[in-house]
This record gives structure tokens, sequence and C-alpha cells, in this order.
């Protein structure tokens, strides 16, 4: 295991107490990466509109009182598709449609959509996946400076993917 996967495993394991959420997160068992879909889906659409879709993603999450969760990304990406087949796993998905409305964007190679990432307060993402979690309240982002912390997620555990989704539900 890398240096940099150890940091980042410890970093969202160790998060204060006070970033840790009110609702736990499922408990998953240690084989569900045999469960992800092979082949991984190519989840970005790659000519979507979206600015349409957040917009649209945001008013559902806002009547629904869920949090909304940007995931930028290219099908190029592979920690991308592990993220994504990874919210989509049956002990997971549950929890995921219960607490936040998501909404997937193509950023290309880094040359599409980047304003996105912009217009709720957080720079350009360097790295991908970038998962921006917004409260639809206010329209701001949650996890600033944490956008960026599932970019390894080929190599994390499911576990640790449904803990860090877990930290910002309350």
């Amino acid at each position: 295991m890398r240096i940099h996967t150890i940091a980042v495993n410890l970093a969202l394991v160790l998060a204060p107490a006070a970033a840790l959420a009110a609702v736990p997160a499922p408990h998953l068992a240690e084989t569900s990466f045999n469960q992800l879909a092979q082949p991984l889906p190519y989840p970005y659409n790659e000519t979507a509109n979206a600015t349409h879709d957040v917009n649209a993603a945001l008013a559902r999450a806002k009547a629904a009182h869920k949090l909304l969760l940007i995931d930028m990304g290219g099908n190029w990406c592979g920690d991308c598709r592990v993220l994504a087949g990874t919210m989509e796993l049956p002990d997971l998905a549950p929890f995921v449609a219960r607490h936040y409305e998501v909404v997937l964007v193509d950023v290309g190679r880094f040359t599409k959509n980047m304003d996105i990432a912009k217009r709720f307060g957080a720079s350009a993402p360097r790295g991908v996946p970038a998962v921006l979690v917004i409260d639809p309240r206010t329209g701001k982002l949650i996890d600033n400076g944490r956008t960026e912390n599932l970019a390894d997620a080929r190599s994390m555990t499911p576990q640790v993917l449904a803990d860090w989704l877990a930290q910002w539900v309350k």
C-alpha cells in the first residue's frame, strides 16, 4: 500500500469528532468490492449539459431535504469508475439514495465543466474524482478542503468510502 493511500485513509478515519456524522455509515462487508459491476461502469455522460443537470439535482435535493453530491470526474479515470461503482453497491446504494441527490459531471481531461466547482466556492479540481457535498438550503460547499479526498478511491475499502460519505450527513 502506498504511503499516500495510508495517509488518506488515516485522515478519513481520524477526522475530528465534530465532523463525524450523527448518522452512522452502513456496515459494508470486506468482500463488498467483489460485488462491483464488471466491467466497471462508464458513469459520466460526456455530452450532458452539466449546468442543467446540477441545477435540477440541486432543486431535487432541496425539495427532498437531502445533501447534493456532485461527483466530478471522467470515464478515463479508474478511481472515478471505482467510486461510482462503490456508491451503487447493494449495501451502500440505499444509504446514498436516502441522504444524497447525486449528479455526475464529466470534466473531460480537465477541459470542461470546471466552473461547476467554482460556483460552489471550491477551486477547480486538480485531481478526480472530486466530490463536492453541498447544503442545498444555502448552496454552500460543506466539504471544503476535502473535495479531492477520494481521488485515490481504488485503493480505499468500500467501508472507508461509506464512512467518508456518512460524515457529512447530520
